[in-house]
């Protein structure tokens, strides 16, 4: 989280390298506590450097299928642990496909910017 000084009233926001670090890290456990997870980026002003003070994480989590709607997947991901507030948003592969093919531009956006730092191996071969 971002730090202020005990001597000063500088803020100082976690940098690229440090949340890079904190995501990967992250991400190895989501995997291994979550089987279903097929891979987990980010994008955003993390993904493409332009990140400032107050800056959040923008998360992709891609997983094999989910139960669940759309809008209550991020919930099943604690982001305590990384170091800047984060929004998660959980995509089945069937719905990433679909925003593919329908050539929506978030999914354009993502293939363009993200920074996929857990992938998981291909079916079959673990």
């Amino acid at each position: 989280m971002p730090v202020r000084s005990l001597c000063s009233a500088v803020l100082r926001w976690p940098d690229r390298k440090a949340v890079d670090r904190a995501v990967r890290e992250w991400a190895a456990e989501v995997a291994r506590s979550h089987p279903e997870v097929r891979a987990i980026g980010y994008i955003g002003s993390y993904a493409r450097g332009d990140w400032g003070v107050g800056s959040d994480l923008d998360l992709v989590i891609l997983v094999a299928d989910s139960s669940l709607p759309f809008h209550r997947r991020g919930a099943e991901f604690d982001t305590g642990p990384l170091p800047v507030p984060a929004d998660v948003f959980v995509y089945t592969l069937e719905e990433w496909q679909s925003l593919q093919r329908e050539g929506r531009r978030f999914y354009r956006t993502a293939v363009d910017e993200a920074v996929w730092v857990y992938r998981a191996p291909p079916e079959g071969s673990r």
